[in-house]
C-alpha cells in the first residue's frame, strides 16, 4: 500500500496530499503559488547589538560601488542591458496610433457593440441587405420580418469576429408583428 504524506500550502493553508510515486508537488494546486518559495523573516529585539557590531566589521577604506564595476554580462555600458528587454515595456508607435483611431471610429458610431469572443467593442464595418424566406411561427400567425432586411455588420479589431444587427427600420417592423393586433 502506498503510503501518502502531506503538506500545508504556507500561502492559502490548504492540505496538499501526495503520493511516493510522483513526489512533492513544486506549486500549490489551489492557489498556484511556489511551496518551497515561502520565506519567513526572523526580527529579534535583543539581536540588534551584534547586528551593529556586523556593521562596523564590513565597513573599510573601499567604496561599495564604482562605475568601473559594472557587470560585465551587459558590457559594462547598459547597452546589453537595453536589448534584453528587462524592465522596460516596449510600447510600438504604429499601434498606439490605430488605437487611438479606433477609439475615434467608436466615439462616433451610434452603437458599439461588444464582442463576444474577446469584449472589445465592435467597429461598424457596413450595411447588408439580405433576402431572406420569412418564417411564419405559429404563436403570431404571420412572418416576424419582412424581405429584404437590412443589417448592420460589425467587425471586432481585436479579434476580427463578426457580428450583425438588425437596422433600426426592421427592428420596428419586427416589433409591430409581436404586438398583439386591435
Amino acid at each position: 500500500m502506498e503510503q501518502e504524506q502531506q503538506t500545508i500550502c504556507p500561502w492559502c493553508m490548504t492540505e496538499i496530499v501526495w503520493d511516493e510515486e510522483i513526489g512533492p508537488e513544486k506549486h500549490c494546486p489551489h492557489c498556484d503559488n511556489e511551496l518551497s518559495g515561502y520565506r519567513t523573516l526572523q526580527i529579534g529585539l535583543d539581536q540588534d547589538d551584534q547586528a551593529e557590531d556586523e556593521d562596523e566589521e564590513d565597513t573599510s577604506d573601499e567604496p561599495e560601488w564604482d562605475a568601473g564595476d559594472e557587470d560585465e554580462s551587459y558590457g559594462g555600458n547598459g547597452s546589453a542591458w537595453k536589448d534584453t528587454d528587462q524592465g522596460f515595456r516596449h510600447t510600438n508607435r504604429a499601434w498606439m496610433a490605430v488605437e487611438e483611431t479606433l477609439r475615434r471610429v467608436v466615439d462616433e458610431q451610434e452603437e458599439a457593440p461588444e464582442c463576444p469572443s474577446c469584449r472589445e467593442y465592435m467597429i461598424e464595418a457596413g450595411k447588408q441587405k439580405l433576402n431572406v424566406e420569412p418564417t411564419v411561427h405559429g404563436a403570431v400567425g404571420r412572418p416576424l420580418v419582412q424581405s429584404p432586411i437590412e443589417t448592420t455588420l460589425y467587425v471586432c479589431p481585436s479579434c476580427f469576429n463578426t457580428s450583425s444587427i438588425l437596422s433600426d427600420k426592421d427592428r420596428e417592423r419586427m416589433l409591430k408583428a409581436l404586438s398583439p393586433q386591435d
